[in-house]
């Protein structure tokens, strides 16, 4: 079978989306290095947050981040050591582990959430709400697995 090329545009878009990444990844880690968290962990913590007080299993935790992260236990193994994320195994069925968040992890969350909304302000202030949301929608798209 013949190898088929991307069209140049393609190319250019691939090439457009790692850069962008790059950019966004080094804007926002001197701000969560200087809270002694890294992008990953940051990504757990937002998760669990969002979950509530029903906590997420490590799995579906895993399923949820914006970068899969092979180590996954690794990654809740140092938020475990550094208090910002409790962990239960299930009585029921003693292979699932339940994540939650503790009141520490919150309080870290509070004091990023002003910075972390003026940095998505400052790194996103050329582009219009119209351009965003286009933005937003081919991202989602691009997401999704293919059919």
């Amino acid at each position: 079978m013949a190898r088929t090329h991307a069209p140049r545009e393609a190319k250019d878009a691939v090439i457009a989306i790692f850069r962008a990444a790059d950019r966004l990844r080094r804007h926002f880690t001197p701000l969560l290095e200087s809270h002694g968290i890294t992008l990953q962990q940051y990504n757990v913590l937002r998760i669990l947050r969002g979950a509530g007080k029903e906590g997420l299993c490590t799995l579906e935790l895993a399923g949820r981040m914006i970068e899969q992260a092979p180590g996954i236990t690794r990654l809740i193994d140092r938020l475990e050591t550094k208090s910002w994320v409790l962990r239960e195994r299930s009585s029921d069925d003693r292979r699932e582990v339940r994540c939650y968040i503790t009141p520490a992890g919150l309080r870290l969350l509070e004091q990023l959430d002003d910075p972390v909304d003026q940095l998505d302000d400052d790194v996103m202030s050329t582009l219009s709400p119209n351009d965003l949301a286009t933005m937003t929608g081919l991202m989602n798209r691009l997401h999704r697995e293919p059919k």
